[in-house]
C-alpha cells in the first residue's frame, strides 16, 4: 500500500516516513501544500497525512482542492490545533479523521489502516493472492500453503510489487525506483541481495518454485 505524508517539519516527517515502511507501506513525503497536490493528482495513494500549517498551500486549501477535483483519497489531518473547532473544520472541509500532536504512532497506524478499510472508493484488493501464496495488505501477513512467512520491510514491499504485476518481469531499475526510491545504479547489486533473501524465504521448503531469473532483463513472480 502506498501512502503520502505531507509535513514540514523534518523531524516529525522523517519519524512518519519511518514508521510507515517498517509497516510495509510504500512512502511519499512532502513539505510543501503545492508540491503534495501536483503528487496526488498522479499517483493513487491507498491514504494520506496532512499537516495544517504548511508553505506554498496550506493543508485545509489542499484537502478542499483535492476534494474539488474528485481526488478521493483517505486523509487524516496531523495537527498541532486542538480546539474543537479546529477538528470541525477540518473534518468540514473533506478530511476524514484528525489527530492533535503529539500523537502515537501505534494510533495512527491504526486510524490510518481504518480509513483505508472503510474506504469504498478504494480499488486497490486488500488480498493479494498469486498459486498458493497471499498477502494481506491490512494485517501485513504472509502465507504460502497455509505457512506463515515473516519478512521484513523492504523485502515485504519487494513481495507486495511483484505480487502486484504476477508474471510480468520486472527490471532492476523498477524495482530499486518503487522499493528503494533512488534511480538506477549500474554496479549496486542491492536487487539481486534482496531477491535473494526474499526468494529464500518464499521458495526454500517448496518444490514448485515462484520467483525466477530473467536473465538480463530482471526477475518474475509467478505460479506453477
Amino acid at each position: 500500500m502506498r501512502i503520502l505524508v505531507v509535513e514540514d517539519d523534518s523531524k516529525i516527517a522523517s519519524f512518519l516516513d519511518k514508521g510507515f515502511r517498517e509497516a510495509g507501506f510504500s512512502v511519499d513525503v512532502r513539505g510543501d501544500g503545492e508540491d503534495a497536490l501536483h503528487l496526488v493528482e498522479s499517483v493513487p495513494y491507498d491514504a494520506a497525512v496532512v499537516d495544517l500549517m504548511l508553505p506554498g498551500l496550506d493543508g485545509l486549501t489542499l484537502i478542499e482542492t483535492m476534494r474539488r477535483r474528485n481526488i478521493h483519497t483517505p486523509v487524516l489531518i496531523l495537527s498541532a490545533r486542538q480546539s474543537v473547532d479546529d477538528r470541525i473544520q477540518g473534518l468540514q472541509r473533506g478530511g476524514d479523521d484528525y489527530m492533535v500532536k503529539p500523537f502515537s504512532f501505534s494510533e495512527l497506524l491504526a486510524r490510518v489502516q481504518a480509513l483505508i478499510r472503510r474506504d469504498k472508493k478504494n480499488s486497490q484488493p486488500m488480498l493479494l493472492q498469486v498459486g498458493d501464496l497471499e498477502m494481506d495488505l491490512l494485517k501485513h501477513e504472509i502465507y504460502r500453503a497455509g505457512e506463515k512467512i515473516e519478512l521484513p520491510a523492504k523485502e515485504y514491499a519487494l513481495l507486495e510489487y511483484m505480487m502486484r504485476h504476477p508474471g510480468i518481469v520486472l527490471s532492476k531499475t523498477a524495482i530499486l525506483e518503487r522499493v528503494y526510491d533512488y534511480s538506477f545504479d549500474p554496479q549496486t547489486n542491492v536487487v539481486d541481495v534482496l531477491v535473494c533473501r526474499l526468494r529464500n524465504k518464499v521458495d526454500r521448503d517448496f518444490a514448485d518454485k515462484m520467483i525466477h531469473t530473467v536473465r538480463g532483463m530482471g526477475y518474475v513472480l509467478k505460479a506453477g
